[in-house]
């Protein structure tokens, strides 16, 4: 860690207190593929489990790893991404311009970040690409939201009538 970071408060801007700043903490996150990422606390605690996760670590710790073991560097990025962009946005119309783009990828991408915020409960995050993907299947038929989400069907022509003509309604098209 270069000294830059480094803020010493001497007695004279502080008043009677002679002690140093504290350091900025560190949050090194380590992907499934072990790519490190340093982030700083404020981006850190944007995901619930890793916040608790260092709650429970010692308090005189001045760096903490953590293995984020089912995440892949790329998407670990993509969260990061997230989260910097986030925190250095100021106005809402900023924040929803940077949401359009982020979610702007290929769906694969879009399911492997959203299972690692599920898993680092980064709830807003989560709702974001939720509500994204909510968003996309909303006006498909019943056999576009399974070739979306890769689901074959388990019944039989038969069954799939009789569900059909159980609940009509259901498969009805909206205009």
């Amino acid at each position: 860690m270069s000294s830059e970071g480094k803020e010493v408060i001497t007695e004279a801007a502080e008043g009677s207190s002679s002690q140093p700043k504290p350091r900025k903490t560190v949050v090194t996150l380590v992907s499934s593929d072990e790519q490190k990422f340093e982030v700083d606390m404020a981006l850190a605690n944007q995901s619930e489990m890793i916040k608790n996760l260092i709650l429970d670590m010692e308090d005189d710790v001045d760096e903490f790893v953590v293995p984020v073991l089912n995440v892949t560097g790329l998407v670990l990025a993509k969260v990061i991404q997230y989260w910097k962009q986030h925190a250095e946005a100021n106005d809402r119309d900023r924040l929803d311009a940077l949401d359009k783009a982020f979610v702007d990828m290929h769906k694969e991408l879009l399911f492997q970040v959203l299972i690692a915020v599920n898993f680092l409960e980064s709830r807003q995050l989560l709702n974001l690409l939720s509500k994204t993907i909510a968003d996309n299947i909303k006006d498909m038929s019943v056999e576009e939201v399974r070739a979306y989400f890769s689901i074959e069907s388990d019944f039989t022509e038969e069954e799939e009538r009789q569900v059909r003509a159980e609940n009509q309604w259901a498969f009805e098209q909206q205009d």
